[in-house]
């Protein structure tokens, strides 16, 4: 069954019908983007209120996110946050997906019902310019043949008229002979005209107008197809980022289950244990004896560390410490307590607090000094390979680095052993002095490259920082030197059993003549064992066990993950 068909004679049905699927596609792309609408709102809002209960940064609340209901609570925020990115997410894929397709779709359809449109008023416009020719003919032909029978009719009238002359009769007979020849030519182009419009109205109703409502048939049905797919699209859009939820869901309870009331409460007596002894009892006065009122001083605390809760009593430490304070309109000298100035080796905390904060500035430090180290060593070994290779680059240009790197170990080492004493008149030095040394014994093996006025010397520096002459070594130069050897040889040792990283491509050349270096062939594909720490090496391994390192520029690394 088809339009062209069933529905020939249904013109205006199917140009109303055609009409309204074409307005239901627009209502839709409307809906979709009113939806759109509301999912960036919603986003937008979640990303608001995520934003007004985040903890500003230094604020009370991001300290207290050390506790575990706290940070909960964060990670709840950051899942609402990329909940809303979702959101978000969906309503960018309506808009491309269906909004923006289905009004280019739809653009094209009016265009294409236009032109099918127009075709059938042309085929329509033919066949009544045929049928005014067809009209015309005909009355032309009805009209002639009445001059005809009238001329007919006078010149028999004026043949019995026998008052007429035979020229008056042989005109009559010509005059209707001649109207009678004008029908029949009348009357032929009449038929010729019928069979003519017959034939153009057999066309338009049995192939053109057939020809062009199957047309819009197809166009309407292809239409019906393209709005089911978007249909089909408003869920599936949704459906692509429901897992993603569902893990953000899972996020949030994930963030419920994480709460740990007790180390909650264990990381409160972390964060605020003073260290401070609970106040002893009163001793009594007696006034009837005379005996003046005399306080003695509490053995708690060294020097530059308050003495306790009662040190902040000032005058009045004979009165009781309450644990409650008492809150009061009227401020009196009494009530002033004066806060104890802020210290380096933070001797105004209390004992406990204090060896907190010295233990992790100690970390801190050595976290600092390590990363010297390292910088110091690769600094050593691009300063070898220029000196061996010129054509790489100049030694001297690494001068100024590597006393900047000096300086910066010494001032780091004696920022160590400062705060190490601090921490040890706190009390606790036991690990700490144990990473101490395995630190310093790490940086036992470096010697800081300087330069002379020839840039070519190399002075050693001690453990403590002083410059030391190769000329006169002493003891203390013989042990490190065996430490060197053994640490190189333990180096050795391990260096054998690191896994290979990733492999690198060779795009140049590379001759290896350097100590440590390792020559490659463009093109020669090596594993990758150390990555380049910033001093422009990186170290490879061949097939057999040869290892060294290579110019990071001379290769294009692909690191496994």
């Amino acid at each position: 069954m088809d339009w062209g068909t069933d529905l020939w004679d249904q013109y205006d049905i199917i140009d109303k019908h055609t009409q309204s699927g074409l307005e239901l596609v627009e209502k839709y792309v409307k809906f979709v983007k009113e939806r759109t609408e509301i999912e960036q709102n919603y986003a937008k809002q979640l990303r608001n209120l995520t934003k007004k209960y985040n903890p500003k940064r230094g604020s009370k609340e991001e300290q207290e996110c050390r506790f575990s209901n706290h940070q909960s609570f964060l990670d709840i925020l950051n899942e609402m946050n990329d909940y809303a990115g979702q959101r978000e997410l969906i309503a960018e894929n309506m808009m491309m997906n269906i909004c923006i397709e289905l009004t280019k779709y739809l653009q094209e359809l009016k265009m294409e019902r236009k032109t099918h449109l127009s075709e059938a008023k042309k085929a329509q416009q033919s066949l009544e310019s045929t049928y005014k020719q067809l009209d015309s003919s005909k009355k032309r032909f009805e009209r002639e043949w009445r001059e005809a029978d009238k001329a007919a009719q006078y010149a028999e009238k004026t043949d019995q008229d026998i008052n007429a002359t035979k020229a008056d009769v042989e005109k009559a007979k010509q005059q209707a002979n001649m109207r009678t020849h004008i029908a029949e030519e009348c009357k032929n182009d009449y038929a010729a005209q019928l069979q003519k419009y017959n034939k153009e109205q057999s066309q338009f109703y049995f192939s053109d107008m057939p020809l062009i409502f199957n047309k819009l048939q197809d166009m309407d049905e292809r239409r019906v197809r393209k709005l089911a797919q978007g249909y089909v699209l408003f869920s599936d859009t949704e459906k692509h980022v429901i897992p993603i939820i569902g893990k953000c869901l899972e996020g949030v309870a994930k963030a419920g289950t994480n709460v740990n009331e007790r180390n909650d409460s264990i990381a409160l007596i972390e964060q605020y244990k003073s260290g401070f002894e609970r106040p002893g009892d009163l001793d009594f006065e007696d006034y009837s004896q005379g005996i003046n009122r005399a306080s003695s001083d509490s053995s708690l605390g060294t020097l530059g560390t308050p003495k306790g809760p009662l040190e902040l009593l000032g005058k009045n430490r004979s009165k009781p410490f309450w644990l409650f304070s008492k809150k009061s309109k009227r401020l009196t000298p009494e009530r002033i307590i004066v806060m104890p100035t802020v210290t380096e080796d933070f001797g105004h905390l209390p004992p406990e607090q204090r060896r907190k904060r010295l233990q992790q500035k100690l970390d801190d430090i050595g976290k600092e000094l390590q990363k010297e180290v390292d910088q110091s060593e690769a600094l050593g070994k691009m300063k070898d390979v220029y000196e061996k290779n010129p054509q790489m680059g100049d030694p001297a240009s690494l001068s100024t680095q590597i006393n900047q790197t000096a300086q910066n170990m010494e001032r780091l080492r004696g920022e160590l052993n400062k705060y190490e004493s601090w921490l040890t008149e706190a009390g606790r030095r036991g690990d700490t002095m144990l990473r101490r040394d395995t630190l310093r014994e790490d940086t036992l093996s470096y010697r800081s490259h300087s330069f002379n006025d020839n840039g070519s010397t190399h002075e050693p520096y001690s453990p403590d920082g002083a410059h030391t002459d190769e000329g006169t070594p002493d003891s203390s130069q013989a042990i490190y030197a065996e430490f060197d050897d053994d640490f190189e040889e333990e180096e050795e040792e391990e260096e054998e059993l690191v896994a290979p990283i990733g492999q690198c491509t060779a795009m140049y050349n590379f001759p290896g003549a350097s100590e440590g270096t390792i020559a490659m062939q463009e093109g020669e594909v090596l594993s990758v064992v150390e990555e380049d720490k910033g001093d422009g090496w990186t170290r490879v391994r061949r097939a057999n066990g040869n290892e060294g390192y290579i110019p990071t520029s001379y290769v294009s690394i692909s690191l496994s993950k």
